[in-house]
């Protein structure tokens, strides 16, 4: 049996060992999903010249992977519907814990931590209804579930947490699909929506689109330093009647602003965004087709700046003032004003989205 003096020694000896950060798993930039020539899938961590410094088995196909603030902790989420979350130490390579929906959820590709990191949030369905829930995960219960709240709308997709707050702004993309599968059950009643809401469920905000557009699912995000929201969509619809595929948004800020590219190139996006990113400081944008083949740039009024072409890209995220893409033929590109400054290639198809650290 351990004495008293000999568990008090062991406690201060654990309490005086250093703590690992992200320097740990190699200080990576990105995280992103792949699959491998063997059809295999992993998490990577990524520096910021797209070179690997870690690879972590997954179960099946990923989607997103969202990190802790401070100790090199990443959640694995698999492709929506999803069965799995994996929370996984990335300087190890082990699995830290593995996360199951409750009953009757299911996990829609992403989540986002607590400003502490001892909360880890998840975007969920109700499998039979599309009801949106936000599930709440406890860091230091051994990622424990400790709850959830309605997240505002049906088939939610992307949460993120507003710089500084607590608050999130859920991505409530308005798909009622069937249960563990993607047939699109409502897409006459579809109803997306931004909303804004706190840990208790708590709304303090709601916006939604104009009926005509009623179609255009809200499914991926990026947000400014001051917490302004640029969302990405999906068209619904016959393809040459799509709307604008890229919105703005900020907290109490009224009707959403939309922006689109000249008719022309519009349509070559095909009514569909895969991934949004928001670089230099928020000042520019982008929203990537892998349908269309191609990355379109607007400045943050919704000015349509410029177009990237690139077969298969999806994944998007900001490197300080450049914008790094990922596309399904192993390619990491970094790109400053619309041209390329950077680019590695690897024997692997990246999945939609590369998370910026």
């Amino acid at each position: 049996m351990t004495s008293r003096r000999q568990f008090l020694g062991t406690a201060l000896a654990a309490a005086a060992l250093p703590r690992l950060g992200w320097a740990d798993a190699g200080d990576p930039a990105f995280l992103a999903a792949a699959q491998d020539p063997d059809g295999s899938y992993s998490l990577f961590g990524l520096s910021a010249s797209g070179a690997d410094l870690f690879r972590v088995p997954l179960p099946a196909r990923g989607h997103a992977a969202t990190a802790h603030p401070e100790v090199p902790e990443a959640v694995a989420f698999a492709r929506r519907p999803g069965t799995y979350a994996l929370v996984l130490n990335c300087a190890t390579g082990r699995v830290i814990a593995r996360l199951t929906a409750a009953p009757g959820r299911e996990f829609n590709g992403h989540g986002a931590y607590s400003m502490d990191g001892d909360t880890l949030y998840t975007s969920e369905v109700v499998a039979l209804t599309g009801e949106g829930r936000i599930a709440l995960w406890s860091r230091s219960d051994g990622y424990r579930r400790i709850g959830e709240v309605a997240s505002g709308g049906i088939g939610p997709h992307e949460i993120r947490r507003l710089p500084g707050t607590e608050m999130l702004v859920v991505a409530n993309g308005g798909i009622r699909t069937g249960p563990g599968d993607r047939e699109k059950l409502n897409l006459d009643t579809m109803a997306p929506n931004l909303t804004y809401l706190m840990p208790d469920g708590t709304v303090e905000d709601q916006a939604r689109l104009a009926p005509e557009w009623h179609r255009a699912s809200i499914r991926h995000l990026a947000l400014d330093a001051f917490g302004n929201v640029a969302f990405a969509m999906q068209w619904e619809g016959p393809v040459e009647e799509a709307p604008a595929l890229l919105g703005f948004h900020g907290l109490h800020g009224g009707a959403p602003r939309l922006a689109r590219a000249p008719d022309d190139l519009h349509r070559a996006m095909q009514g569909y965004a895969g991934s949004i990113a928001a670089f230099e400081a928020g000042g520019k944008v982008a929203i990537s087709s892998p349908k269309g083949g191609r990355v379109q740039v607007f400045d943050s009024d919704g000015t349509f700046a410029h177009e990237i072409l690139r077969a298969d890209v999806c994944g998007l995220a900001p490197l300080g003032d450049r914008l790094v893409m990922t596309d399904g033929h192993g390619a990491f590109v970094v790109t400053e004003g619309g041209v390329p400054v950077g680019h590695t290639r690897a024997p692997r198809a990246w999945d939609n989205h590369i998370v910026a650290l």
